[in-house]
């Protein structure tokens, strides 16, 4: 009996350890619950939020992309920092970015063969659930550069936005461009127009901005027909600025007499820069050697008479208030542009202020012009039987006309390179 109850009192014993055990244990699960519990949820909630921060990067680095290319594009058509920023601006907002959060920088680097871009962008944005443990907000950053590439140089540029016939080669010229091509930037269908079968021209290739319309007479060398609906060359001398009008009138004009002594010497604009200036045209008679330097031609024409000699080096013919040049006689150029200062490269430069003027390249003329023919308001007409060799001769004119018995054999200038099909491309 005794030892029954012994075994009952024993087994009842055990029965009560184990349930205090049991509510023990429970216990200690709770406590360790509460502290894992909110670490597990944090560790969750900061995963997800570096998921979420790693999308907002990559959503930031297409934007970064794509704005690159679209500033690059308009550096390509040659404009300006500001329409570059306002080009990328435009698009990396389109495609998420927020420019009341966050910056944009655009930045260029010149360089053969074209050139780059290089557009950074970066974001503050509020911490998530992140911000229990830091009240900084989360910064982002993401770098694209572009790469203009490629292009074939051009010798003829006709600027006109929309000029019907804006390079024009017609009756019987013939036209001989060496190793360059022809760009027309207007959208006419026949912004590039030949209209004779006996007119000939042969060149690299021609571009357009609108269309082409060619005859037989037509021998491109380095494409097979002309490429059409190509973006707008940039004009390579728009950055060139034409002096102060007022200050020209401030010179004295000084006639053919003048220069025709070999001591003249220049005289100074207000703002510095060494010129004269001839007031109501300039005919070019006998032998003349032109100094190098800035001569300033203010109204009428400048020609060079039959039986003339006009040679000079490193010099710039600017024509104002409505002078035009009419090489019309049978007189001898032997000109070059300076390869160096303000005016580098430009060996006739007709003032953007005055518009529709047509500068003639007649008669018996023999000419050898070393320089740009810069008209950028102007037509430049070569008609009768001119002709231009023996330089390396680049046009860059509003419209440009052969026509006569023009001959005309140029090439592209390596050091003031008109690049034309250029390809904009992403390479960081």
């Amino acid at each position: 009996m005794r030892q029954t109850l012994r075994r009952n009192f024993a087994m009842r014993s055990v029965r009560v350890f184990s349930r205090q055990f049991s509510r023990d244990e429970a216990g200690a699960v709770a406590v360790i619950a509460a502290i894992v519990f909110p670490v597990f949820v944090g560790a969750m909630g900061l995963g997800a939020e570096t998921g979420y921060w790693y999308f907002k990067q990559r959503e930031l680095q297409h934007a970064a992309d794509v704005a690159a290319h679209a500033a690059a594009v308009r550096y390509r058509a040659g404009d300006g920092l500001s329409s570059l920023d306002a080009a990328a601006t435009t698009v990396a907002v389109a495609s998420g970015f927020s420019s009341s959060s966050g910056e944009l920088d655009v930045s260029t680097e010149a360089g053969p063969p074209g050139g780059k871009v290089t557009v950074v962008l970066s974001e503050r944005r509020p911490r998530l659930f992140s911000s229990v443990f830091s009240p900084d907000p989360v910064i982002l950053s993401a770098r694209a550069v572009a790469q203009v590439t490629g292009g074939s140089k051009a010798c003829v540029l006709a600027l006109s936005a929309s000029a019907s016939g804006a390079v024009t080669v017609t009756v019987s010229t013939e036209v001989q461009l060496s190793g360059c091509s022809v760009v027309s930037n207007s959208t006419a269908s026949d912004a590039f127009l030949m209209r004779n079968g006996s007119a000939m021209m042969s060149t690299d290739c021609v571009y357009t901005v609108g269309g082409a319309v060619t005859t037989s007479g037509l021998t491109l060398s380095g494409c097979d027909a002309p490429v059409e609906r190509v973006p707008p060359t940039a004009d390579p001398f728009a950055s060139v600025t034409e002096p102060d009008n007022m200050q020209i009138q401030q010179l004295p004009c000084r006639s053919l007499e003048y220069i025709s002594d070999a001591t003249y010497t220049f005289d100074r604009l207000p703002s510095g820069q060494e010129a004269i200036r001839f007031c109501g045209g300039l005919d070019i008679k006998g032998n003349v050697t032109l100094k190098p330097g800035l001569y300033i031609l203010d109204g009428g024409d400048f020609t060079v008479t039959a039986g003339a000699n006009l040679s000079g080096s490193g010099v710039t013919l600017l024509l104002v208030n409505g002078a035009a040049a009419k090489l019309t006689g049978n007189g001898n150029i032997d000109l070059s542009a300076p390869t160096s200062g303000p005016y580098a490269g430009l060996l006739f430069f007709g003032s953007r202020e005055t518009t529709g003027l047509v500068h003639e390249i007649t008669g018996n003329t023999d000419s050898t012009l070393q320089g740009n023919i810069y008209m950028p308001t102007g037509q430049v007409a070569f008609t009768g039987n001119s002709s231009v060799s023996g330089g390396c001769t680049q046009i860059v004119a509003d419209q440009v006309v052969f026509t006569g018995n023009s001959a005309m054999e140029t090439c592209a200038l390596s050091s003031d390179e008109i690049l034309v099909g250029q390809s904009v491309a992403l390479i960081e």
